[in-house]
């Protein structure tokens, strides 16, 4: 079984956190946990150390914020 990528979603948490200093480096730090923890998902992890638990879960937090952040910098840029 894959490694946890856990360190993936802290980064894009603390990302998330300094959300004012750049949604771009929410988008990117999202957009990398997310492949992580898809490569994991498709490698068999259920169970993620994260506070969420369940993998489907992080993936969907993770995209969120890849998202929000792809927003944010389109909203800084042309807003």
């Amino acid at each position: 079984m894959r490694r946890d990528p856990l360190p993936l979603c802290v980064y894009a948490t603390v990302a998330a956190l300094t959300w004012w200093l750049g949604p771009v480096a929410v988008a990117g730090f999202g957009a990398l946990a997310f492949a992580g923890y898809l490569g994991a998902w498709r490698s068999g992890l259920r169970q993620s150390a994260c506070k969420l638990r369940d993998v489907r879960l992080v993936l969907a937090y993770l995209a969120a914020l890849t998202v929000a952040g792809a927003a944010g910098a389109a909203w800084r840029m042309f807003g």
